[in-house]
């Protein structure tokens, strides 16, 4: 197809040319037989010869001279009848003139294309004037062979230069064609439309986030799950725009930006955990980028329930443990028959344990966050950490905002208590105190640890993905990164200070907050004892205490019940 249109343009220009060149090599013969015989007419000698007794003899070899000079065919000098006085061929001299000659008797000089003795012509008839009388015409022109002949001389050139050009049109031709052959892999038009068809139905079908950039890391390319997970709007035009300018966060930014691979880097947007995948692109004029981006929210929120639960596991396997040796001593009591010695030991275990679960019920009635603090106390226990509820904690179904889930809840206070945990071992009285309460329409959760605190110049660098302080190997410094994550998509805020106790203390503030419930109970240790969540459930069901529990300002205390006559006690 592109060797036809170059072909028809060739021909089309060519014609055009030839036209017009034939056209302007009349109109030159035309001018160049009006210069002739107009200058003969004008001549002198002519006009004299006119007058003679034999014209002819005179006006004969003029002609001829002015014919070999001026290149027409013809010059033809007549009386005012016709009568030829001079011709090409003497045959023909005498003989009357073949066209019109009217125009010129009224003084006027004019062409026409005529065909006379030598055949088809363009000739122009001027009068000849002496003293003021029309004594002659002289009519000189040029045979349309000739002007064909000259025509035919151009069309060759013509004809080259045409060839040259379709020559030319169609190695171009064959260059482009094999280029872009070469820059689409073989495929035509119809097979590249399909293609691109097939391409946009895959890109918005796919889940996974598409990113291509080019070589100057802007986007060229951004898939619907792409925009979801990056927090672009799908009216927002971001094709052409450079990754730095989309506002993510300065880790993930960097990410893209890379010129290196990155694979399977986790990374933290406003509201999502993003897996990141970038490959560098090779080949083509210029270098870019593909990044692929995977949703692990949900991922990383079963991982962290995960953890908890394992922890749960651990600490339910010392526990089990630490039953086993106490339940070995009462049954060694009781075999060195110290019944009594054995009944004071199992009651004050089982005085220990209600206190704490009350403790911890009474101070927090939502079961959620009960669950969480007992759960939590049995892992600092096995830490060598105590879990402490401050005193002025209390929290209920009431308190909590409607628009926070549980999930998000046990996210923030999860973390910041396993952070303040990690960070109290080792040190003086270790011990990590939690505080929860409604505070001005918002809900304040307080924990603070005894650690070695933060440095203030890293209590910003704290939240961010991938910082810790510590050594150990595997995926660290997430914890609070997801914890501002969550505190974030609900409108929060979340700050680090220091603890009264030299510590650290990280302070989180939801608001719609609801107004606080339940009655104020003292704080009290929650981690002497660890249980697990089912005992907080139990303690909620538990039916009112006896006459013989009564309350102290350190917490719960239980007295032994009497032992019935003819009986041993019992616990």
């Amino acid at each position: 197809m592109q060797i036809v249109l170059v072909t028809i343009v060739v021909a089309g220009c060519a014609l055009f040319t030839y036209v017009s060149d034939r056209r302007q090599a009349e109109e030159s013969a035309r001018r160049q037989a009006t210069a002739t015989a107009r200058a003969v007419a004008d001549t002198p000698s002519v006009r004299e010869a006119i007058r003679g007794s034999d014209p002819t003899a005179k006006l004969q070899p003029y002609a001829k001279q002015v014919r070999a000079h001026t290149g027409v065919d013809f010059v033809t000098i007549m009386a005012p009848d016709g009568t030829r006085w001079t011709h090409p061929d003497p045959r023909h001299i005498g003989e009357r003139f073949l066209g019109h000659r009217a125009a010129a008797l009224r003084g006027e000089t004019f062409t026409e294309t005529y065909t006379g003795t030598l055949g088809a012509s363009v000739r122009v008839v001027t009068p000849v004037h002496d003293g003021g009388r029309i004594t002659g015409l002289v009519s000189a022109g040029i045979t349309i062979e000739n002007i064909s002949e000259r025509a035919r001389g151009q069309l060759l050139t013509l004809l080259g230069v045409a060839a040259a050009a379709l020559l030319l049109g169609a190695v171009g031709t064959y260059v482009i064609n094999a280029r872009l052959r070469r820059h689409t892999h073989g495929m035509n038009a119809a097979e590249l439309s399909r293609m691109h068809d097939y391409h946009q139905a895959a890109l918005h079908a796919v889940r996974e986030g598409l990113l291509m950039l080019d070589g100057q890391r802007r986007i060229a390319l951004i898939n619907d799950g792409a925009r979801d997970l990056l927090g672009v709007r799908g009216t927002d035009h971001v094709v052409g725009r450079n990754v730095a300018e989309l506002g993510l966060p300065a880790p993930l930014t960097g990410a893209l930006l890379a010129a290196e691979p990155r694979v399977d880097e986790v990374h933290l947007t406003a509201d999502r955990v993003v897996v990141v995948n970038t490959s560098p692109v090779s080949g083509g004029e210029r270098r870019g980028t593909v990044v692929t981006l995977r949703d692990h929210t949900e991922l990383q929120a079963l991982t962290g329930e995960l953890d908890s639960e394992r922890g749960f596991t651990r600490a339910l396997r010392s526990q089990a443990h630490e039953a086993a040796n106490r339940l070995h001593t009462v049954v060694s009591l009781i075999e060195l028959d110290r019944a009594d010695e054995a009944v004071d030991f199992a009651t004050a275990e089982l005085e220990l344990a209600q206190a704490l679960t009350d403790r911890v019920v009474a101070a927090v009635n939502e079961p959620i966050l009960a669950a969480l603090l007992l759960g939590k106390a049995a892992q600092a226990n096995e830490n060598g950490v105590e879990l402490l509820v401050s005193p002025d904690t209390r929290i209920d179904d009431a308190v909590l905002p409607s628009a926070l889930p549980s999930r998000d809840l046990v996210t923030i206070l999860g973390n910041l208590i396993d952070n303040a945990v990690e960070a109290a071992q080792g040190s003086p009285r270790a011990h990590v105190t939690v505080t929860a309460r409604a505070d001005e329409g918002a809900l304040l959760l307080r924990v603070s640890d005894t650690g070695p605190g933060v440095d203030p110049a890293h209590r910003e660098a704290v939240f961010r993905r991938g910082w810790t302080t510590k050594t150990t190997k595997g995926t660290r410094g997430l914890g609070l990164a997801l914890t501002r994550q969550a505190v974030g998509r609900h409108g929060g805020t979340l700050r680090v200070s220091g603890a009264p106790e030299g510590g650290a203390e990280f302070t989180v503030r939801l608001p719609g907050a609801g107004s606080a419930g339940g009655r104020r109970v003292p704080g009290g240790r929650v981690g002497d004892a660890p249980r697990s969540g089912g005992e907080a459930a139990r303690s909620a069901k538990a039916p009112a205490r006896s006459a013989e529990e009564t309350p102290t300002p350190e917490g719960t205390q239980y007295k032994r019940p009497s032992p019935e006559k003819g009986r041993e006690p019992h616990p």
